[in-house]
């Protein structure tokens, strides 16, 4: 027997069974999955703790910054698609409308650069929560709600993108040669862990996740390569990446 997609919003254990909606609660939130890009973005921007997501490993501390005129939640994500969507459909059921999310992806094309910033439109399946959240199929766009604002937001700013397809896997150690070279073939150009579940997890909830990456392992090669996997490689790119997510949620907050 096998769990089929189910349209209704209510489970047996909902989101909102677990975590209370804030009144206060900031609209937009920006998270990444690097503790020290995450450290780095509360202390410029001078957040304070608001409140805890409660796991078995331990609370995880949302924090609140003032940009401008606007509140903006920022904390850090868990690695894989069932921990991030877990945590954020707490985030929205807490109160939060909007996410803007990056992190590393790894390349399937070794003329993109490392720390090259891609926009994805396209996402491969290739992981099982997605399937909790949309009905079956190969592929699922991304960025539905958010892609024109996010090419705007770059194009104004004169920051470098690529669009992309990507391929979104929870095999992390499964990433065969045979698998890289399929999806190339098939126009794939990158790889993460996320992706097509919080593009699943949008839709079926009918919020704004606003997903991005910067570039990190290549894997279009004999060998890997892990360039700037490592959190603390090139880290002044990276900083800048945080402030460029930051920026990018100001525009959300104010429409």
């Amino acid at each position: 027997m096998y769990t089929r997609f189910e349209d209704t919003q209510e489970a047996v254990i909902n989101p909102w069974d677990i975590v209370k909606r804030r009144p206060d609660c900031p609209k937009v939130a920006v998270t990444c999955f690097a503790h020290n890009l995450i450290a780095y973005a509360i202390e410029k921007y001078q957040a304070q703790v608001y409140d805890y997501l409660h796991t078995t490993n331990g609370d995880k501390p949302i924090y609140v910054c003032k940009i401008e005129s606007h509140r903006i939640a920022l904390f850090m994500s868990g690695t894989g698609a069932s921990a991030a969507v877990n945590e954020y459909e707490e985030l929205f059921a807490l109160g939060i409308e909007s996410i803007v999310v990056f992190g590393t992806c790894g390349v399937l094309d070794s003329s993109i650069k490392d720390c090259a910033i891609l926009l994805p439109t396209l996402a491969y399946r290739d992981e099982g929560t997605s399937f909790h959240y949309a009905q079956a199929s190969q592929t699922i766009a991304v960025n539905v709600n958010t892609h024109t604002q996010m090419k705007q937001f770059f194009q104004t700013h004169a920051i470098a993108y690529r669009e992309a397809k990507i391929w979104t896997t929870d095999g992390f150690y499964r990433e065969t040669r045979n698998k890289v070279e399929r999806m190339k073939a098939a126009g794939y150009t990158c790889v993460d862990m996320e992706c097509s579940a919080l593009a699943a997890l949008a839709q079926f909830r009918r919020k704004r996740i606003a997903q991005f990456f910067y570039t990190a392992d290549n894997l279009d090669q004999k060998q890997w390569d892990k360039r700037s996997l490592g959190n603390a490689e090139n880290i002044e790119v990276k900083k800048n990446i945080v402030d460029i997510a930051m920026q990018l949620s100001l525009q959300l907050a104010s429409e």
